[in-house]
């Protein structure tokens, strides 16, 4: 009891009625809420410039040579001062980014509450909502991880090197500590990228529409995008910290003066100037990789007239709760039939399918011969990708079907990653019993694996299936292994039109990176085109019946994201670790000297 007196508070002044605790909260909320504006449906891509800086502001509040002012900080409390308890520690290193990533993730994702109804599934209305808000809630929290994670090492990186630095050295300096924010940001979503829930990366803020920046996808993937956007928000932080507060020059045997702090440090000369700088600083790397990003976007296309297919997609819009009874079943053949011939009569090359247009197995089985797309593509001859459920090891699997003219399979792909509690249970020995999953299916699905190889009777494609889409890694694998044209195959119902356009998004990213043209069908909606430089050549509408078919190119081109991968993450880590190293490496060397120098030499023999 006394630690928990001492962590958030006393009787006369709990944390809950601290003014300054209160405001600094929903200054990060708000951020994080800012920063959710930034994707669709608002797409105010530009908050995310700045979004971060007010989370950054007060994180650096812990660091007691930046502590600010009092007196330049009225609505923060005036009497308060950051970083000098263990409340305020706790505040700002884990309350704050938490509620940070509330706001972004929480606003990001609140589609996830269309789950709702699922009363078609026998559960009872009230289950439903209930179901709907856990899942809400828990990829919230699971999304403000990221910055509760990157805070949390922040706060170590500076304190595992504060002691040396402050015997013989200024405190960390704001351009270092920017370096170590952002590696260390990029390094815990290139985490989380490879757990089964990831979604809102800070890439995703600028897509679709500032395609400048999204070019430098091209360079090391997402992760370049995210590095300047964090970096950005660390020097607009460290310039505003710098106008505002006063900060203090470090004395290694500290003499207290009228000047100095309770520390023993002195306010340090021409602070302003160097905000200034600062702010300077911030401008020129936001317009320096906005410039970067154009120049990549302005190179041409250059796609050869020989590579051309025309491909037709079928939104066969049937909605998931029919789509596993008795009427979906006689809808998808009837509207993916009827939409086959259509396009087939189009004189189309390829038609493609969205995932889980015929959602039971009949591919290698006796039903294959008898199905009525099997019998329209011998009868017309013209190749189909079709969404369906296949069957490996004894357990189904979601996935992609290449059937070539004759009627053979000329390739599949199985989803790698599946939804958590959607097509798999996580934990299944030990959850398999209690938890309820938002699926039909009896068993768990069986995930493909990572090395897999689409190849169509059209030319090798890279492939994903609706949630996969957020993952680049799977993408540049596929390109690297010569892939030439993106597929992409979803569901997305029951979810609303700003999920979709969410996902389309992530498409437009995923096209830019590996360079090349994106084909996305999509059941309910939204469909489209996109050509290697993200922009969106067509977009269907959202709950319709359509088909559409255009042009795309096969390209054999590689980027440096799909040659080195993300060799970024590696150099700003490697940059941050020297560069926090070096003090440290003076300091010890500069110790064992100074013992050599004073310890007695031993007396000749």
């Amino acid at each position: 009891m006394p630690t928990l007196l001492k962590l958030f508070g006393n009787n006369r002044q709990p944390i809950a009625e601290d003014r300054s605790h209160r405001i600094r909260g929903l200054v990060a909320l708000l951020g994080g809420l800012a920063m959710g504006c930034t994707v669709a449906p608002v797409n105010a891509w530009w908050l995310a410039w700045v979004a971060l800086a007010p989370l950054w502001v007060m994180m650096r509040g812990g660091d007691r040579a930046s502590t600010p002012d009092p007196s330049q900080f009225p609505l923060l409390g005036g009497t308060v001062e950051w970083g000098d308890s263990r409340r305020d520690r706790f505040a700002n290193r884990v309350l704050l980014p938490i509620l940070w990533g509330m706001g972004y993730h929480g606003l990001a994702l609140s589609w996830i509450v269309d789950l709702h109804p699922l009363t078609w599934m026998g559960i009872p209305w009230l289950g439903s909502v209930a179901i709907a808000l856990f899942a809400w809630v828990f990829i919230t929290l699971w999304g403000a991880a990221i910055p509760f994670t990157w805070s949390l090492g922040f706060s170590l990186a500076t304190r595992l090197f504060r002691p040396t630095l402050q015997s013989a050295h200024p405190p960390i300096r704001p351009l270092p500590r920017i370096l170590t924010g952002t590696a260390l940001w990029c390094a815990t979503e290139t985490l989380w990228s490879h757990s089964p829930l990831y979604w809102t990366s800070l890439a995703l803020t600028q897509s679709p529409h500032n395609l400048p920046i999204l070019h430098l996808g091209q360079l090391s993937g997402p992760t370049a995008v995210t590095a300047a956007i964090v970096a950005v928000n660390g020097l607009l932080a460290e310039s505003f910290l710098a106008w505002r507060n006063r900060p203090q020059q470090v004395s290694a045997a500290p003499e207290r003066d009228s000047r100095s702090d309770p520390y023993g440090n002195r306010p340090v000369p021409g602070f302003r100037a160097r905000a200034g700088r600062y702010l300077a600083l911030a401008l020129a790397l936001l317009a320096a990789t906005h410039l970067g990003g154009w120049m990549l976007l302005r190179q041409p296309l250059a796609d050869r007239p020989d590579q051309m297919l025309t491909v037709g997609l079928v939104q066969g819009n049937v909605p998931t709760r029919i789509k596993l009874f008795e009427e979906g079943e006689r809808l998808a053949l009837e509207r993916y039939t009827q939409g086959y011939h259509t396009l087939a009569d189009a004189g189309v090359d390829l038609v493609v399918m969205p995932e889980g247009a015929f959602p039971w197995v009949w591919v290698g089985t006796a039903q294959q011969a008898r199905h009525p797309l099997y019998q329209a593509v011998l009868a017309r001859g013209v190749p189909a990708i079709v969404g369906t459920v296949g069957w490996q090891e004894r357990r189904m699997t979601q996935s992609l079907f290449a059937l070539a003219p004759n009627g053979e399979i000329a390739g599949h792909y199985d989803k790698v990653k599946l939804v958590p509690l959607g097509e798999y249970i996580p934990f299944e020995a030990v959850l398999g019993r209690v938890v309820g999953r938002l699926s039909l299916i009896e068993d768990s699905m069986h995930p493909g694996h990572f090395e897999q190889r689409f190849d169509t009777p059209v030319g090798r494609a890279i492939a994903a299936i609706c949630y996969e889409s957020a993952f680049s890694y799977l993408f540049r694998q596929q390109a690297a292994a010569g892939g030439e044209f993106i597929l992409t195959a979803s569901n997305n119902d029951p979810y609303p039109r700003r999920m979709m356009l969410q996902h389309h998004a992530q498409d437009v990213m995923r096209a830019i990176e590996g360079d090349r043209w994106a084909v996305r069908v999509t059941n309910t909606g939204l469909s489209g085109i996109v050509n290697p430089h993200g922009e969106t050549v067509w977009l269907s509408g959202y709950q319709t019946l359509e088909t559409y078919a255009a042009p795309i190119y096969r390209r054999q081109t590689k980027t440096l994201y799909v040659r080195w991968g993300d060799w970024l993450l590696g150099l700003l880590l490697g940059l941050s670790a020297i560069r926090e190293a070096i003090p440290v490496g003076i300091a010890v060397i500069a110790s064992w000297l100074r013992r050599s120098r004073n310890s007695p030499k031993s007396p000749p023999s």
